[in-house]
């Protein structure tokens, strides 16, 4: 076991949401040893506290939502993913709009104020979810597994297939997760849609203000009116969203994640089924 850590300092990051197009502000501020990751609705009085835990986890398309008691945070596994990823465990996210700023759709300026802010260690440790057996959710199509990582550590790998033929084809990155992997392999990797579904989302009053310049947009020959930052940077995103949702388990997570096709439902459901496993695994360390 490692200790815990928050934030030395305050930060925050400030844009607007894809999807509401709202303006919107974040502030990351340290807290107390086993608080976990704490969403604040700062708009709503009283203000609203949303623990990031998977109970608290709602479905919606194409991204992470957290409800609680009518206050809901939407987009937040880009947040998720650059405190999992620099293994910040305890931190109040005070925002003050439904929507995380989406930045340039990766967590890379998340990670930059993080940075800036710096981390402390704590007095408590930090507990870790051992993967002990193979666990499997999905379906031939689309499925994620965790397998036993019998040297211990963390590592994620993810196989995207859009097919042979187009712009995104297939994609496979295999990454062990530690804060620098993260920094350098995928906090910058940003969210892609194909054109058919940027005009999709448009014709129904969704990302109002998101140009093909603040997103990678696939039309037939590559990203329209942008540049690749990793020639596989769709499966780098991916696999930051997946570090995301899986940090919902509120643990660390010693094991080895494979994943094919996989979305934000598949990785919320591999957290809860990997979090029943573990609770019957201590019952049954505590009757023996």
């Amino acid at each position: 076991m490692r200790l815990q850590r928050t934030l030395a300092r305050p930060a925050a990051v400030n844009g607007r949401g894809y999807w509401s197009g709202e303006d919107v502000r974040v502030e990351f501020r340290p807290a107390p040893v086993d608080t976990g990751i704490v969403f604040v609705r700062t708009d709503r009085a009283p203000e609203s506290r949303i623990p990031a835990c998977w109970a608290f986890r709602i479905e919606t398309p194409r991204r992470t939502t957290l409800a609680s008691a009518g206050a809901t945070v939407e987009m937040v596994e880009h947040v998720m993913a650059a405190l999992a990823g620099l293994r910040i465990d305890n931190c109040e996210v005070r925002v003050d709009r439904p929507e995380m700023p989406a930045c340039d759709g990766s967590s890379r300026e998340f990670v930059a104020a993080l940075d800036a802010a710096g981390t402390v260690e704590q007095s408590s440790p930090r507990q870790t979810l051992v993967v002990a057996d193979v666990t499997r959710v999905g379906c031939d199509d689309s499925w994620v597994e965790a397998r036993p990582a019998p040297q211990g550590g963390f590592s994620i790998r993810y196989r995207l297939d859009y097919g042979a033929s187009g712009p995104i084809g297939r994609q496979t990155l295999q990454l062990s997760s530690t804060p620098d992997s993260f920094r350098r392999e995928l906090a910058s990797a940003r969210t892609f849609v194909t054109r058919e579904e940027a005009d999709w989302l448009v014709a129904r009053g969704l990302g109002s203000r998101v140009t093909t310049s603040d997103l990678l947009v696939f039309g037939d020959e590559g990203p329209i009116d942008n540049e690749l930052r990793f020639p596989d940077e769709c499966v780098r995103h991916k696999t930051l969203d997946m570090v995301g949702d899986l940090a919902l388990c509120g643990h660390d997570i010693q094991g080895h994640i494979v994943a094919y096709r996989s979305g934000h439902r598949l990785n919320a459901e591999l957290v809860r089924v990997l979090l029943v496993e573990g609770r019957r695994m201590a019952d049954r360390r505590r009757t023996a």
